[in-house]
């Protein structure tokens, strides 16, 4: 679609019919993409993958750490989605979210089943209220 998006009405008229959106006001949810190591993952994708990621990405997750802080004290009904090792293969919905972090471990999701995540957390909400 052509348009300019520093225009409202372009904008508003490219998020037609889209499920999740954060606009400027009236913000209720919000699905936090982070990663995993953030939060209350740090340290529980071995000791590899922990040293790894904390050599390499240290600063980068530290922000992740402040972000989840920052949503988890907002008053917005919220979900903190953290990925493990992204890779860019085909969307195969064969995910699962884990909430219990005994099953907590590092693996290999595509940035295709990433994108679909919130748009299935939407469709189940909906249809569970």
């Amino acid at each position: 679609m052509a348009g300019d998006a520093l225009e409202t009405a372009t904008v508003k008229r490219a998020l037609t019919g889209v499920g999740v959106v954060v606009e400027e006001t009236d913000v209720k949810r919000l699905i936090c993409v982070t990663g995993f190591g953030a939060g209350e993952s740090r340290g529980r994708g071995g000791f590899v993958y922990t040293l790894a990621f904390h050599l390499l990405l240290g600063r980068v997750y530290d922000d992740k750490d402040v972000q989840e802080r920052i949503v988890r004290r907002s008053k917005l009904d919220w979900v903190i989605v953290r990925p493990v090792i992204l890779t860019d293969g085909r969307k195969t919905n064969a995910y699962r979210a884990l909430v219990d972090p005994r099953g907590w471990t590092c693996g290999f999701i595509s940035r295709a089943d990433v994108a679909d995540f919130p748009r299935q957390t939407v469709r189940r909400r909906h249809l569970s209220a």
